[in-house]
């Protein structure tokens, strides 16, 4: 991902608060159902809860660090994510889940410093789980150091998602899937593209992978996976980029390389 400047851990303390503070707005949530507002695309939706979020943590990091920009999920226009610093924000990774009451989504943020990101931060509020990273300074999950797993496919959980928005690879998902579930244990999809990357970072799964994901689902997992010791590529083995849509193949240096294989 190229080399990226370095913020103090005092920052990253004071985003992790803040953050922290947003997800007790998720776990506040009641009636979740009668906010919902419905976006293009199929189970593409909004909630009040999303903007609020959203709205909280702009003006909260926005108080931080002033001079950086912000692009986030629910926001209509998007900055140039490549001069100087930029937060990249999803709200509410995990959406649907949220308005069903499955337990598992995520706040993801993202810090760029030129286009690089140089901290992430992922926190699931029903876990209790902060997984966050600064760029060299490793990963961790609720302050312990985290790593990636040792083994192979072959004896590791495979994680995906489906890309819903986009039709036309629904096929070419399940194609891979089926492909992958011939080189491993098990298969599992859970709603939730921030926290798969961040459950392959700590060794819980061997490997992530979904064909299309905006920048705010990825920026802060894959920054924290690489601090971990892993790697994240495009579906072609191909560097990620923040300003635009990307597949994503995300594991080990073993498993990524085992994966692209089934791509082809």
């Amino acid at each position: 991902m190229g080399s990226g400047t370095v913020i103090s851990e005092g920052l990253m303390d004071q985003m992790i608060r803040i953050i922290k503070e947003g997800g007790e707005i998720i776990l506040s949530a009641r009636h979740i159902g009668e906010t919902v507002t419905a976006k293009e695309g199929k189970g593409n939706f909004v909630t009040a809860y999303d903007k609020k979020v959203q709205a909280f943590l702009f003006e909260r990091l926005g108080e931080l660090l002033p001079e950086a920009v912000f692009a986030g999920e629910e926001e209509e226009s998007h900055p140039d994510v490549k001069n100087g610093y930029a937060f990249i924000i999803d709200p509410i990774d995990g959406t649907m889940n949220f308005m069903k009451g499955y337990r598992r989504s995520a706040i993801s943020v993202g810090l760029l410093k030129e286009g690089v990101p140089c901290a992430g931060i992922v926190y699931n509020p029903y876990a209790g789980e902060v997984f966050s990273a600064i760029r060299g300074k490793g990963a961790f999950l609720n302050g312990n150091r985290i790593h990636v797993a040792d083994e192979g496919l072959s004896e590791q959980l495979v994680l995906f998602g489906t890309s819903p928005y986009d039709q036309e690879l629904y096929e070419r998902t399940f194609r891979i899937c089926y492909a992958l579930f011939q080189k491993c244990p098990d298969i599992r999809r859970s709603g939730s593209a921030a926290i798969d990357l961040c459950d392959v970072a700590c060794g819980r799964a061997g490997l992530y992978f979904e064909l299309m994901l905006s920048p705010w689902d990825y920026a802060a997992g894959c920054l924290i996976l690489a601090e971990a010791g892993g790697k994240a590529v495009t579906q072609e083995g191909k560097e990620l980029t923040f300003d635009q849509k990307n597949s994503v193949v995300a594991g080990s240096i073993l498993t990524v390389k085992e994966a692209l294989s089934c791509m082809k």
